[in-house]
């Protein structure tokens, strides 16, 4: 299937699943697929990261930062990620993503993410730090909070965030 394919998909079926607040943990089980291997015969390190892009995708549109960005013209923005592999995921292999919210700061929200095997084995995991954007620039937290009729309140970060 094409990413293409797979981010129309993720997005239609976000908008059924029922929303969820920051924080929550969503986890999607997915397959490797053919489009997605390297020459060694893995799922290739790349699209680890644009397979986290999908998930964010339906944590946006759950959480009701989708729409609040689509009123108000801003744009999602990456600002980085950091991923660790510690084994492979091999073709048609199953697993799970899992995905939340980990901190969040005066303009950065920092999403934890967890490639998890079938079996519970931990395949990748890492972070990805991310915000709206607006014509002028970074839109603070405390807009797009309460653009989702949230208050923010800054989050501690985890660790491996912190430098950031």
């Amino acid at each position: 299937m094409n990413l293409y394919l797979r981010l129309i998909w993720a997005a239609f079926r976000s908008w059924r699943l029922p929303a969820i607040e920051a924080g929550d943990w969503i986890e999607r089980r997915l397959r490797v697929l053919p489009n997605d291997l390297d020459i060694n015969g893995h799922m290739n390190n790349g699209r680890y990261l644009t397979i986290v892009d999908l998930m964010l995708v339906e944590y946006f549109v759950r959480s009701g930062f989708a729409q609040a960005m689509l009123r108000a013209g801003w744009r999602p923005m990456s600002g980085g990620a950091f991923i660790t592999y510690r084994k492979g995921l091999k073709p048609w292999q199953r697993y799970r993503l899992r995905f939340t919210l980990a901190g969040a700061d005066a303009a950065w929200n920092y999403m934890r993410f967890e490639f998890l095997r079938e079996d519970g084995t931990l395949c990748a995991a890492g972070y990805m730090k991310g915000t709206a954007v607006a014509r002028n620039g970074l839109v603070p937290n405390v807009d797009s909070y309460a653009r989702m009729g949230r208050r923010f309140e800054p989050q501690p970060l985890p660790g491996p965030v912190r430098h950031w």
